[in-house]
């Protein structure tokens, strides 16, 4: 009866000891290859494309329009300079912009 109970957790993989979970390997995220030099059709992709978008920071033109976040910064200028986009908050870290609408409010 005591040899039973001994064999009994060996044939049930092992116990604990054997489902001891492993470190993670971890997964490696491929590195982005985005514009860092600003060509004809990214820009003209720029002013056409970005000021219909209804929330506008660096982070939305690094994603959609795959551009570096220096190039982000200066479409983002460039644009509200133009009076394409409007800023609703000002941040030290981010800046939110959205469209310019035609009509007074």
């Amino acid at each position: 009866m005591a040899k039973a109970k001994a064999a009994a957790p060996t044939s049930s993989s092992g116990g604990k000891a054997a489902k001891k979970k492993k470190w993670s390997k971890g997964k490696v995220k491929d590195k982005a290859q985005h514009a860092v030099v600003l060509d004809k059709p990214t820009y003209d992709r720029i002013l056409k494309e970005v000021p219909t978008f209804r929330f506008i920071s660096q982070s939305i033109l690094i994603e959609r329009l795959k551009v570096n976040g220096s190039l982000a910064r200066v479409a983002i200028r460039h644009l509200e300079k133009e009076g394409a986009i409007k800023r609703i908050v000002h941040h030290h870290g981010q800046l939110i912009y959205t469209r310019s609408t035609t009509s007074s409010e």
